[in-house]
């Protein structure tokens, strides 16, 4: 870059030439005549030298003087001596002077010999086209009733009358503002520089730029015929394009930068109109400009147009537009400005976050997608006073306000329509993303093509599931472009250059390839699925649990700044054909998935061979990378092989909790303290070591509670637990005859889960607030004689069951109408499966009962229970069936009624009407309920 000076007068050589001529007797006066010699005296002489240094001190004050004048620069007057010995090397930014009389300095231009007036012969169009003139201000009026309703619009004296910290009245708050100009062929500097210099707020510089112009001599002569200390000339043969001027806008000192097009002659009052908005707490963190644009609305077959289609109202607005009548008389905010902008000098950073999507054109949208992507800032034309010129952003009102005059060259027009389509899907809260917020079931994040190609079958699930909608996000460059994820995908490759909403690309791998930190990535990743989020509102954020650490917390943090609440799921590879049935879930159970906490809670003694088997089962579970605690409840008379074998065993899923108790509390005490919820999101998993578990119970617990117990459109609350093991027995009556779910349920459907009464003491998971419950309840009811318990519940052999934690529970359930889920597959295949093996019960020598392993050891279900329920998912909690105690069909509500008949809850109540209702955080009874 280079900048030259005008030329000026020297002044040293000046006072040197006239004391030389002083000194040496030389006078201008034509009738001076040489005088004969004298013999000069001594005296003589000493009074002709104090008279010439008299002389000379006073042409030294009076140069001083003037050259510490308020309207001279000392520093360009010695430079321009020094000028004069030196050749000027390329490459170097000067300054010029503050402005003094060009009639009185010899060699100075005057700006009126050099100033070319631009005389453009244009007629403002106006539109005779009535359905587009209704298309478009319909639009504009949609998009200020959305603002208004949304943050607020305000006039230009509502603008001005708000509190800001750049007052110009106060010379304390006054902020100094560097304009740029960038000139390439107009011939609008002169007029540019007369109307700033003319501002009611003064400028603190002018920097005019003339990259690789044609112009560049007549444009340093203009600077130079102004002479003005706060206005530079900056040129280079190089054409630094559009960028040039914001790159050049990072070396000022200023508060603020006015960047301002060639064609935009501002009026006098526009400095201080932008300042004081600028100032404002509203505004402060915001681009302000004159022109604007609206980016495309989503058409009817879910595409979007180009942003130059004629004719289209999803085509998006130009604003202000006269030739269809708008005009801006509220602040308004735009996707991008155009021609002008005005900025603190800090924001003109983020312009240079991200590398451009060219050079060549768009600077005027990446500035605005970057300062909303890492700043949360805004674009906003401000309005006018149309009786007042000075209040204009452009006071001819000229070729900027004229949106056919813009781009108009097709491959520009691509490349454009290419950029705001790359920032839409980079995250981009364009107007139309802010009006109409979209709702998606799951936003899938790839980081590599084996990332995409893990999560595909869960993708194409979701996607083909009637009613759900699902996009994915690729990282882009070279890990995961879009050309390779959709050849994974098989999708066609066509869907990477569509303007629909489908597949993303990031372009972050392009960062990662610059730079060997994790920042750009981490920074790239979290601003971007940001944006996306919040257009996209998804209920899940999906991802491989062994992502990248870095991509993972930054997915992390984007989820959680959602308001709408979207979970991040991380699903180990191995996992994602197993969770299919996430595509059943409703949107508002999905958002719930990180809630549920299931601890597994054992309870073991002296079966060191049965724990193993169990622990064995457990480990080969599908855990969809959740943490699940394990806790081992050990009775005083615990053996050294479960001691040893408990100590050793490594539980990858989550901690591991060993209890062991000093007084033996026999079976009752060992399950029923073995657990207790610490949230009203733990739920406990019971377990005796004889138990063995089916790999996909954990599946199934998930399934159950994000459908019937997450899901807010949902309302069952008497589910108390869920069942992991299907009996073959009517337990309660004294027969205990055979019972078949499956030949039961079969004109509903065979294979129908359904509620149960009766809770399951061999694999159950158990609701907190309900365990609650339980706790207080057989607290008031527990007697060491069964028979002095008031619960007897008509012909239920229960009444005589003395040591058993699950006869209280019965009680409870009955009493208040509660049930447990229960699954329900061919051949009573369950979850988990009892072996009946020697222990408190079974086999106990005072136990008269008898046991036949068949009807109590049932098959684990090991393939997917998606193939077996009614139409491959669960049915709405409104179809599933209910049975009493007995194995009898009745309604949620006949179980209640029947509870409320018995009358012997704690609480006395209406025996027709009420049941006891209590406090789900203590579990207390509180009062009456009617049902």
């Amino acid at each position: 870059m280079r900048l030259s000076r005008s030329p000026s007068l020297r002044s040293g050589e000046y006072l040197e030439g006239m004391l030389s001529n002083y000194m040496g007797g030389v006078t201008n006066n034509n009738n001076y005549k040489p005088r004969p010699a004298q013999k000069a005296t001594s005296s003589a002489r000493l009074v002709t030298i104090l008279t010439c240094l008299q002389f000379a001190f006073a042409i030294y004050a009076t140069s001083l003087l003037y050259f510490m004048s308020p309207s001279i620069d000392l520093r360009t007057r010695l430079a321009q001596q020094w000028k004069q010995f030196t050749l000027m090397p390329p490459h170097i930014i000067t300054h010029y002077q503050e402005e003094y009389s060009a009639k009185n300095i010899p060699g100075l231009i005057n700006s009126s010999l050099v100033c070319e007036q631009e005389k453009i012969d244009f007629e403002q169009k106006k539109s005779n086209d009535a359905v587009m003139i209704k298309l478009k201000t319909d639009l504009y009026r949609e998009i200020l009733d959305f603002q208004s309703n949304t943050f607020g619009t305000e006039t230009l004296p509502e603008l001005m009358a708000m509190e800001s910290k750049w007052d110009s009245r106060v010379p304390t708050t006054t902020p100094k503002v560097t304009v740029i100009l960038n000139h390439f062929k107009r011939k609008t500097l002169c007029a540019q520089i007369d109307t700033l210099l003319h501002q009611t707020l003064p400028f603190h510089h002018i920097w005019v730029l003339s990259f690789g112009s044609p112009n560049e001599q007549n444009l340093k002569s203009i600077v130079e015929s102004y002479n003005n200390s706060r206005i530079s000339f900056i040129s280079s043969t190089y054409d630094f394009k559009y960028y040039g001027r914001f790159q050049v806008a990072l070396q000022t000192e200023a508060d603020l930068v006015y960047i301002l097009d060639d064609d935009m002659i501002p009026g006098t009052k526009m400095l201080q109109t932008l300042a004081h908005v600028a100032g404002t707490e509203k505004y402060e963190n915001s681009v302000l400009g004159s022109i604007g644009r609206i980016l495309p609305f989503r058409q009817k077959d879910f595409t979007f147009p180009s942003y130059r289609k004629f004719r289209s109202k999803e085509a998006g607005l130009y604003l202000p537009d006269p030739a269809y009548g708008i005009t801006i008389d509220r602040v308004v905010r735009v996707d991008f400005l155009s021609s002008s902008w005005f900025l603190s000098a800090e924001l003109v950073k983020t312009l240079f976050i991200e590398t451009p999507f060219t050079f060549m054109t768009g600077e005027d949208l990446h500035l605005s997608y970057q300062l909303q992507k890492y700043r949360d800032a805004g674009s906003f034309v401000l309005p006018v006073d149309p009786t007042d010129k000075e209040t204009w952003g452009d006071s001819e009102h000229r070729l900027a306000y004229v949106s056919e005059t813009t781009v108009i060259f097709k491959d520009i027009v691509q490349v454009r329509d290419d950029q705001w389509w790359r920032a839409l899907s980079n995250g981009y809260i364009t107007q139309w993303a802010a009006m109409y917020p979209q709702k998606v079931d799951a936003l899938f994040y790839a980081h590599s093509v084996e990332e995409i190609t893990a999560l595909a079958p869960l993708l194409e699930k979701i996607r083909t599931t009637p009613g759900k909608k699902a996009y994915v996000v690729v990282s882009g460059g070279k890990f995961c472009p879009c050309e390779d994820a959709v050849r994974a995908l098989k999708w066609p490759k066509a869907v990477c250059r569509e303007r629909r909403f489908k597949i993303f690309d990031l372009g972050i791998g392009l960062l990662s390839e610059m730079s060997k930190s994790e920042v750009p990535v981490l920074q790239a990743v979290y601003a971007s699925m940001r944006g996306l989020i919040k257009i996209h509102n998804p209920s899940i954020v999906v991802a491989v649990s062994d992502i990248d650490g870095h991509v993972k917390k930054a997915l992390r943090m984007a989820s959680e700044t959602n308001s709408n609440a979207s979970a991040l799921v991380l699903l180990p590879k191995a996992s994602v054909p197993k969770a299919l049935w996430m595509a059943d879930l409703r949107p508002t159970a999905l958002p719930n998935w990180n809630k549920m906490r299931l601890s597994v809670s054992i309870i073991t003694q002296n079966r060191a061979s049965s724990l193993t088997r169990l622990l064995k089962s457990l480990s080969d579970a599908y855990y969809l990378g959740d943490e699940v605690p394990i806790i081992f409840n050990m009775d005083s008379k615990v053996d050294e092989a479960t001691l040893k074998l408990v100590n050793s065993f490594e539980w990858p899923h989550g901690p591991k909790v060993l209890r062991r108790r000093i007084i033996q509390g026999g079976l009752i005490r060992a399950v029923s303290e073995s657990w207790y919820p610490s949230t009203d999101d733990d739920f406990g998993l019971l377990l005796e070591d004889d138990i063995e578990v089916s790999p996909y119970y954990y599946l199934w617990v998930k399934y159950v509670l994000l459908a019937y117990h997450y899901d807010p459109q949902v309302s069952l609350p008497e589910l108390s637990s869920i069942s992991l093991y299907t009996p073959r027995l009517v337990e309660v009556v004294k027969e205990r005859p055979k019972w078949n779910a499956t030949e039961y349920f079969k004109q509903i459907h065979p294979n129908t889960p359904y509620l149960h009464q009766l809770p399951c003491s061999w694999g159950a998971v158990f609701f907190p607030k309900h365990w609650k419950e339980f706790y207080v309840y057989m607290n008031m009811r527990f007697t060491e004689d069964a028979k002095q318990n008031p619960v007897q519940i008509p012909k239920s052999r229960t009444n005589g069951w003395q040591a058993s934690w699950k006869k209280f529970l019965i009680d409870m359930m009955y009493l208040r109408g509660y049930v447990s889920l229960y699954p329900n597959f061919p051949e009573q295949a369950s979850f988990s499966t009892n072996h009946m093996e020697p222990g408190a019960h079974i086999s106990a020598k005072d136990n008269v009962v008898k046991h036949d392993k068949t009807d109590f050891e049932v098959p684990l279900l090991k393939r997917d229970f998606r193939d077996f329920l009614p139409n491959g998912k669960l049915p709405p909690a409104s179809k599933l069936p209910s049975l009493n105690l007995f194995n009898q069909a009745l309604s949620l509500k006949g179980l209640k009624s029947a509870g409320a008949k018995l009358g012997q809850d704690v609480l006395r109540c209406n025996n027709a009407t009420e049941i006891v209702a209590v406090d789900h955080e203590t579990g207390l009874p509180s009062h009456c309920a009617a049902f």
